[in-house]
């Protein structure tokens, strides 16, 4: 890959030695292709709601006790975040999510799930702090996934990527309200 005149490799790390370039002062930003988009444009609003999730997945990692998967969860949302940024192109290699990683994210969620009692409704988002932060993370991942929906000429893994991340984000939640009685939603009720 040859960026900003510097060729690297593909496992090598993307070296940044200013953060501002001011190429999007006007309303633009580069795909990583090169090409110039708006920066409303459905592909740069997927990229912003996946790095927003990334983000908010690390506020849950930042608390002690968060669970083991987030971090790599974050590596693989900046190779998804990459291969979104990046048009669909005959003959360029990309980064690109593979059905293992989901196949990863439903073990998880099996072996999360399994600890847990089953759902007796539905389960109103909050608890422990850290359960707190992942439902926050879960709600924006759907979102992410909406607006990933939008975009034309995404690999369907992407988007099933997040749905199933959305899912163990769910279960992790729930998990570490373990020893907490779960807020279960009552139709009509005030909740009292």
């Amino acid at each position: 890959m040859r960026r900003f005149g510097v060729s690297r490799k593909r496992d090598e790390p993307v070296r940044l030695t200013r953060i501002y370039t001011g190429g999007g002062d006007r309303g633009e930003t580069s795909l990583g292709d090169g090409t110039r988009v708006p920066k409303t444009d459905p592909r740069v609003e997927a990229v912003g709601e996946v790095d927003e999730l990334n983000s908010l997945i690390g506020w849950a990692a930042a608390l002690e006790g968060s669970p083991e998967p987030l971090q790599q969860i974050q590596n693989e949302l900046f190779d998804l975040g990459a291969d979104l940024a990046t048009p669909e192109t005959t003959g360029r290699e990309r980064l690109r999510l593979s059905e293992e990683q989901v196949d990863r994210l439903e073990r998880d969620c099996d072996a999360a799930n399994a600890y847990l009692e089953p759902l007796k409704s539905f389960v109103l988002p909050g608890g422990t702090e850290l359960a707190a932060r992942l439902y926050l993370a879960r709600s924006v991942c759907r979102r992410a996934e909406r607006s990933v929906l939008r975009v034309e000429g995404v690999s369907p893994l992407v988007a099933i990527y997040l749905n199933r991340l959305s899912d163990l984000l769910f279960i992790l939640a729930r998990a570490a309200n373990a020893g907490v009685e779960e807020t279960l939603w009552k139709p009509g009720g005030s909740g009292t």
